[in-house]
């Protein structure tokens, strides 16, 4: 899909890589795009800064919870309402913070299955819309084990398996909605920077988890946010990406069926 002149809504957006994500769907023509973040968050600021930059009206902000459904749900409703349609949704909303695992749990997996829901209720083309791309936004903690975080690393986990699901034919042939995921690896975002008083973890493993944490080489939101513009113009349905490093988005060989060892 060309992002040009398409309309955009992306969770999470206020900051970090989901303002970073709305900025790049922007710069490369979108025509609109919507900003979903909580009401305590910079979204009004935020959107007058992409506004400033890229033409007025061009961005909106929708205070939005993710984790309460009526509210997301009245989200979409707006955006297509304000807009005149919706082509894209990126799922980003999200936190690592095993010390209050259950609403991580409700952030990172419960409202990325919700919004894909909602994505194919309002771009299906078996609901009367045109069809459209899904982005859910999983993480590298999602392929190999995070032992500090080993909730968030399940809810990211359970993100790329719930994608690659909606993203087999089954569900494309009737919607016409691509779901794709992405993981990025580490990235400068408070998400990490303030990651260690966050872990289930005591206070010296806290300490040694923080001093490494701060040696790590992490890459820009913006370099996630390119990776994400291509793969919504290339990737294939149920495909799964990854970017690390700063590198261009590479796809990850995932087998679709179980890979016996060899018996010694």
């Amino acid at each position: 899909m060309d992002v040009e002149g398409k309309i955009a809504l992306v969770t999470g957006a206020a900051s970090g890589i989901g303002f970073a994500y709305a900025t790049e769907l922007l710069r490369n023509g979108a025509k609109h795009v919507a900003i979903l973040d909580l009401a305590s968050s910079n979204g009004e600021e935020s959107a007058k800064k992409l506004n400033a930059e890229f033409g007025n009206g061009k961005a909106i902000f929708i205070v939005c919870d993710v984790t309460k459904a009526q509210e997301f749900e009245a989200a979409f409703t707006k955006t297509v309402k304000e807009f005149g349609g919706l082509d894209i949704v990126i799922n980003n909303a999200g936190i690592m913070d095993d010390a209050r695992w259950e609403l991580e749990i409700n952030i990172n997996l419960t409202a990325v299955v919700r919004g894909t829901l909602l994505a194919f209720q309002y771009m299906g083309k078996d609901k009367g819309g045109k069809g459209g791309v899904v982005v859910n936004i999983a993480s590298t903690a999602g392929i190999t084990p995070a032992v500090y975080f080993p909730v968030y690393s399940g809810t990211k986990n359970a993100v790329i398996g719930a994608s690659r699901s909606f993203g087999h034919p089954f569900h494309f042939e009737k919607s016409g909605v691509r779901v794709l995921t992405m993981c990025p690896h580490i990235t400068h975002t408070q998400l990490i920077t303030e990651g260690a008083d966050r872990a289930l973890i005591d206070n010296e493993a806290k300490d040694q988890l923080s001093g490494y944490m701060k040696t790590l080489s992490m890459q820009t939101p913006e370099s996630v946010a390119r990776g994400v513009i291509k793969i919504i113009k290339v990737g294939e349905n149920g495909s799964v990406w990854m970017v690390s490093d700063g590198e261009p988005a590479c796809e990850l060989d995932i087998p679709n069926s179980p890979v016996k060892k060899q018996k010694a």
